[in-house]
């Protein structure tokens, strides 16, 4: 564990908490693998305001983040979102849930409003984190997922599973280059009464980076928090005193309305038949009711089994009314309240807290988790006197009485130990608690885990504060993924060699050497032979067939290689010249200063430069003593070039230049050479002309006795061809003209070969 922020290693995975690390709130964290960057929720701190309450987004280059992910829509995860598209250089891609998207907008513009009707100057005003202008714009460049579908960003692979805490809420399993990271957000192992518990995603993760909320504490069983918090409400409002619940407006707050709604209908006589009024004091709740009763189908069996039966919505309350506000609240006699926020911090339940806690008779029920710093965590150590919101100065007495039953939606340390232990993570980061909860979570699970200390398996768990990066070393595997025709030739041949060994008749043989152990498998045997095609920017390796290559790689394209090689030789360029001459019969020269081929025109005060060109594509360049060979990669250039490379290396000392070193001639021996090469092919030209025209073909020398003619006639049809420059002189018909030109093609292409 490190808060070195210097370069990092190609296999080497970077963790580290903008927030949330050590702490409950302003939840955000960062992961850097193989140059990508995923960025995990981006929440607010609930016991602070403004800028104070944001991540440490100072400490970190939001403009290398390629995509963010958010857990859920509760502030603590997701508040601060619009503040990092609008106000800083975030340029990445955001995702989340339909539901959450759809909570999401209402949410967070109650969030503005509540921020600057909480301001008291100017300059609280200016700390004020984003306008709704702001929140409008950032809204539509937010993407969502569906769950369990896997979204890939350039080469960075993720899916969402439900996590079982509020409604939309998800757990992201992300993949980069092979390996895959769990983060569960907050989630909850328990079955309530409207949502499904948290997935254990069916493939497992190489990192874990899970919630520890509650670190090793357990949470009473749903039934028996269920039945102490109505008996709590029942005594309550029988003796005449007034219920005051604290709730997000969303989650939870929905979760106890399904409890009271049904409570309230099975006693109906006992509360006076509706004498005793259940409320929710929430704007956002009320906007938002109706995403809950959308997304019915989201929920778990219970649910749609009412929504299915009765043909009405569970989340359409009959004992529960909506209060838009305190205004229109008469309060004679006793009632319950549920109001957000949850923390206490201001609000209408802050308006209640404070009208409430003088009377002895009446009750304020903490259901959810208090972090540090708010009054709901302070009004938890049942104070004498509570300071007034309005002013400060003033302190209210507390003479309510304060009880607390956790409906919080995380799990408690036995659900977590048991959903680490089935993802089968070896490397484990705690995130979402405070300092010593999470310790002693730690603890826990080193110990749990300390019978693989030292071992391949061995468990590692992290607690990372803020800011300090934690440095996970891997060494890649690279995974290559069939497609295309491959698969089902693979699958053919395994299907066949399994019924061939399945026949009663047929018993697999024993390779050599080996003893009376196990047959091996055949799957073991099977040989796959294909193409591989490696991506290096989304980190994909595909094998395929050659015939597949352009319909699943369309955007591969062809390189031609020019090869180069230079060598030094100590012999004439007339002796390399004639060497050539006799392994090579189609050479073009290019360039020849010295005139030796006789092919050119002889340049004395140039630079001795020969140049020639070898079977169409080899080139040959000789300047002094340096000989340089040059030709596009190929299999017949590649032969070429060798058989070039080899004379060029022995040259000196063949047998033949020994002979012809050692011989006076007065005659260039190379330009008879030449000629009688020349010959050679015109006469093999004729024979294929003779072949094609019969008598109608006959050539000789022509007058000039330069160049070998021949003549056609057919009829009425003459051609005068040129069989020594290979070309049609004279044709009075086009027809017979083009049969004649393509004769001359192939018999120079016969000629050319290796002789």
């Amino acid at each position: 564990m490190t808060n070195d922020r210097g370069q990092l290693s190609k296999t080497s995975l970077r963790f580290y908490s903008l927030g949330g690390g050590n702490e409950v709130g302003r939840s955000c964290h960062i992961l850097q693998y193989k140059g990508k960057t995923v960025m995990l929720d981006a929440g607010v701190h609930p016991a602070h305001q403004g800028l104070a309450s944001l991540p440490f987004y100072d400490e970190f280059d939001l403009s290398t983040v390629d995509v963010l992910l958010i857990s859920h829509f509760h502030l603590d995860h997701a508040a601060s979102l619009p503040y990092v598209m609008q106000r800083t250089n975030f340029r990445g891609r955001v995702f989340m849930t339909h539901p959450t998207k759809a909570i999401y907008r209402w949410l967070l513009s109650d969030f503005v409003k509540v921020t600057s009707i909480g301001s008291t100057s100017f300059s609280d005003k200016d700390e004020n984190l984003y306008t709704d202008e702001d929140l409008a714009e950032s809204f539509d460049r937010i993407e969502t997922i569906d769950f369990h579908s896997t979204i890939d960003v350039n080469g960075i692979k993720f899916v969402a599973f439900h996590a079982g805490h509020v409604l939309g809420a998800a757990m992201f399993q992300v993949e980069i280059a092979g390996l895959k990271i769990l983060f569960t957000g907050d989630y909850s192992r328990e079955t309530d009464r409207h949502l499904n518990s948290a997935e254990v995603p069916p493939s497992s993760s190489d990192v874990l980076i899970v919630e520890s909320t509650f670190g090793t504490a357990t949470h009473e069983p749903r039934i028996n928090r269920e039945k102490k918090l109505t008996q709590l409400i029942h005594s309550t409002v029988m003796r005449g005193g007034r219920v005051l619940l604290p709730v997000f407006a969303l989650g939870r707050a929905q979760e106890i309305m399904l409890i009271l709604d049904e409570y309230w209908s099975q006693h109906a006589d006992e509360l006076g038949n509706g004498q005793v009024p259940v409320f929710y004091a929430s704007n956002l709740a009320k906007k938002c009711m109706s995403v809950f009763q959308t997304y019915v189908n989201m929920m778990n069996d219970d649910i749609r089994k009412k929504f299915r039966d009765s043909q009405s919505n569970p989340f359409i309350f009959k004992n529960i009314s909506y209060l838009k506000n305190l205004d229109e609240f008469q309060d004679f006699g006793p009632s319950v309240m549920l109001a957000s926020p949850g923390m206490l911090q201001n609000g209408l339940s802050r308006d209640l807290l404070e009208k409430w806690c003088p009377g002895e008779k009446n009750l304020v029920l903490i259901t959810g988790y208090s972090v540090e710093g708010t009054m709901a965590k302070f009004i938890m150590l049942e104070p004498d006197t509570i300071p007034s919101i309005n002013n400060p100065e003033i302190n209210i007495p507390r003479r309510c009485q304060i009880e607390e039953i956790s409906f919080a939606a995380h799990v408690d340390f036995r659900e977590n130990l048991e959903f680490i232990e089935k993802v089968g993570a070896r490397n484990i980061i705690l995130v979402h608690g405070e300092s010593n909860p999470m310790g002693r979570l730690k603890s826990a699970l080193l110990s749990n885990f300390s019978a693989l200390k030292n071992t391949e398996d061995e468990v590692r768990v992290f607690n990372p504060r803020n800011c300090i990066s934690v440095d996970l070393e891997f060494k890649g595997v690279k995974v290559a993924k069939a497609i295309g025709n491959i698969v089902d030739e693979v699958s053919s041949t395994l299907h066949g060699l399994k019924e061939l060994e399945s026949r009663s008749d047929v018993k697999p043989q024993k390779e050599h050497g080996e003893g009376d152990g196990e047959p091996k498998d055949v799957e073991d045997e099977t040989i796959v032979a294909g193409i591989l095609v490696s991506d290096e920017k989304n980190f994909d390796l595909n094998l395929v067939s050659l015939s597949d290559l352009r319909d699943y790689h369309m955007d591969l394209s062809t390189t031609v290689l020019r090869e180069r090689q230079t060598v030094s030789i100590d012999c004439k360029k007339e002796l390399l010249y004639w060497h050539l001459c006799q392994m090579f019969g189609d050479m073009e020269v290019l360039i020849d200063d010295a005139g030796i081929t006789h092919k050119g025109e002889s340049k004395p005060n140039g630079s001795d430069e020969l140049e020639l060109k070898i079977m169409g594509d080899v080139k040959l360049n000789v300047i002094k003593n340096v000989a340089t060979l040059e030709w596009s990669q190929g299999i017949i250039n590649d032969t070429v070039a060798d058989s070039i490379m080899a004379i060029l290396l022995s040259v000196d000392s063949s047998p033949s230049s020994v002979k012809m070193s050692s011989r006076s001639c007065e005659h260039d021996h190379s330009h008879e050479q030449d000629q009688h090469n020349d010959l050679w092919k015109i006469k093999q030209i004729a024979r294929l002309c003779t072949e094609q025209f019969g008598d109608c073909f006959s050539y000789k020398l022509d007058e000039s006795g330069q160049d070998i003619k021949g003549s056609i006639t057919m009829g009425k049809n003459t051609a005068v061809i040129n069989l020594t420059q290979l070309k049609v002189e004279e044709c009075n018909s086009n027809p017979l003209k083009g049969r004649i030109e393509s004769i001359l093609s192939i018999g120079s292409d016969l000629v050319a070969p290796l002789c």
